[in-house]
């Protein structure tokens, strides 16, 4: 049996996984409304296929409840924030999650922190809980790394396509863990060290943050001095070596907005593009709120209630908002005391997180003049005439209306 040890973006798919292909599961979290939900046969959040793989693992006998279990595997996939004074990793959930296993596992189980963490993050957190509990590491208890990889929009389907790294400080364990991955992972699946592992999955997402920073300091550039960023990054993209993406209005998500961080935490002086990406990329919501200024200015408009905020999701068609620009956005504009009845609107986003937000898209069109485009939802690509009589800020390059303003 599998005890998975939080239940959030990537807990509950990888529990279902699990469970749907056979395997015996018991998920955990200390969420007990959470759990109460999946127990009462629903799902906690939306996403592609998540329906069906929680039928097909409620019918192969998954089982949630708010109290660890014993056995001998334990998957760990509790939060890892980081701290935004020091930009290191904040290590705390996973090291009370491990403590909490410690407390009811028997001799030689296997825990595997599927948490992403910072390099040496394992050696200076876990393996210290573990050691306090009088267990000695290697016999008594086996460390695995086996950092997710998994894209909100698309989780189910990378689950299973998605290569998948194995960090262990044992081979064969990190065999022994590889094998049950292969339960449902048809990608490559790499057995390596713990470190490797941590380093690895940073090193990933990291590299996606810095060539996002790439197109939106370019944005910047162009906006300065009045090019169009969208055409000159097309003709450069024929370059058979190049590759530019498309600027946006800041970086979302639990992974490419934070895992840098922990780089730039604990490599101070080292991590210097790192660090730069990761400013440029933090400094895109505000770079948009003066786009917004000008735009007013220049349509002689003074009233901010008429302006309104498509999207509150950090992507296109989830309703995953971690991080988002949009909300960024907004804490911005409260810290600088200029919120306003600014308007918001996403059709993903069911429950009220912020005022004035509206919850059908006409009714939203009605009481705003200008629409900022701050996520690309099918919904609007697909209704993008209802702009026509707008002014509309693009900052996803999705609308091709005449007069219509870009980034």
């Amino acid at each position: 049996m599998i005890n998975v040890v939080g239940l959030g973006y990537i807990g509950l798919p990888t529990a279902l996984m699990f469970a749907a292909h056979d395997v015996e599961v018991v998920g955990t979290d200390y969420n007990e409304d959470l759990v109460n939900t999946l127990n009462a046969g629903r799902t906690t959040f939306e996403e592609e296929g998540l329906s069906k793989l929680f039928q097909a693992a409620v019918e192969k006998g998954i089982r949630f409840s708010s109290a660890y279990q014993r056995t001998d595997l334990y998957i760990v996939a509790v939060p890892t924030p980081y701290d935004k004074a020091s930009k290191k990793v904040d290590a705390s959930y996973v090291a009370k999650a491990v403590e909490n296993v410690m407390e009811v596992c028997p001799k030689g189980a296997v825990v595997v922190v599927e948490s992403t963490v910072s390099p040496g993050t394992i050696d200076r957190y876990v393996r210290p809980v573990v050691e306090a509990r009088g267990f000695v590491i290697g016999e008594d208890i086996h460390l695995v790394h086996a950092p997710e990889r998994i894209i909100p929009g698309n989780m189910v389907y990378e689950l299973k396509h998605n290569s998948r790294t194995i960090g262990a400080d044992s081979p064969q364990i990190g065999e022994r863990v590889k094998e049950l991955y292969r339960s449902f992972c048809e990608g490559e699946i790499v057995v390596t060290d713990i470190r490797t592992a941590e380093m690895t999955k940073v090193v990933e997402n990291t590299f996606r943050d810095i060539n996002i920073a790439f197109a939106n300091e370019l944005a910047k550039i162009c906006r300065s001095d009045n090019m169009d960023v969208y055409e000159i990054i097309r003709i450069a993209n024929k370059h058979p070596r190049v590759n530019i993406l498309s600027p946006g209005p800041g970086v979302g998500g639990h992974c490419i907005s934070v895992d840098p961080w922990f780089l730039v935490g604990d490599y101070p002086g080292l991590a210097n593009i790192i660090l730069s990406a990761r400013k440029i990329n933090d400094s895109m919501p505000d770079f948009v709120l003066e786009r917004i200024h000008a735009i007013m200015k220049e349509n002689h408009m003074t009233d901010v209630g008429r302006v309104g905020l498509y999207g509150l999701t950090y992507k296109e068609n989830v309703d995953d908002m971690r991080e988002s620009p949009t909300l960024q956005m907004l804490e911005s504009m409260e810290r600088h005391l200029c919120g306003g009845q600014i308007k918001v609107y996403d059709p993903y986003v069911t429950q009220d997180v912020t005022a004035n937000q509206y919850h059908d898209l006409d009714a939203f069109l009605r009481e705003v003049d200008l629409v900022v485009l701050l996520v690309g939802h099918d919904e609007i690509k697909e209704q993008m005439e209802k702009l026509k009589s707008k002014i509309v800020l693009d900052t996803r390059h999705i609308c091709f209306l005449d007069g219509t303003y870009r980034l």
